[in-house]
């Protein structure tokens, strides 16, 4: 399981409150440039993890291998929603339990290189598709389950903020299992 976003924010309950945290984490920055400098920070850190990359800092917190899992899921996740918000109006835009994707789909038996691979590929395919997607058709949106009405370039941001906050979670677990 991963630590709370925040511990007085749950993301169901107060849809609004996370995304402020998590768009909070990117700040003014480029959404697209935080994204891009992100598969280099995962290996830079799955190396870092070593013979470690299967250990959980503690009972019922995820193992680097597992929050590498999260990131391609949440990679999957948010290229069939760019996908679906661009190509079709006002979709509907399915929620997903994290925490049932990491157990159920043995992220913790994966093998780094091949989530990495497959993370890399995916994010590249993102980028390429922001920035050939015209201004104006950023702002098509869906409907999330839990949030509500959210835009291609709230998707986008989102994401980017997502990145920030599991790499520093990534960096504390890999310093909490190699020490």
């Amino acid at each position: 399981m991963t630590e709370p976003i925040a511990p007085h924010i749950d993301p169901v309950a107060r849809p609004s409150e996370y995304i402020e945290f998590i768009l909070s984490m990117l700040g003014d920055d480029d959404a697209a440039e935080v994204q891009a400098a992100t598969p280099a920070a995962l290996r830079e850190l799955m190396a870092a993890a070593g013979p470690n990359v299967r250990t959980r800092p503690a009972e019922g917190e995820w193992s680097p291998v597992q929050l590498l899992g999260h990131f391609t899921d949440a990679e999957l996740v948010a290229a069939t929603r760019y996908r679906w918000v661009l190509a079709h109006d006002r979709p509907e835009l399915i929620a997903y339990d994290q925490d049932l994707w990491v157990d159920r789909l043995g992220h913790g038996d994966e093998q780094p290189e091949d989530l990495l691979e497959l993370f890399s590929v995916l994010r590249r395919a993102n980028l390429a598709l922001w920035e050939r997607t015209p201004e104006g058709d950023r702002e098509r949106y869906g409907v999330h389950a839990e949030r509500g009405r959210e835009s291609f370039d709230l998707l986008f941001r989102t994401i980017a903020g997502h990145d920030r906050f599991h790499v520093e979670q990534l960096r504390r677990t890999v310093d909490a299992v190699s020490a």
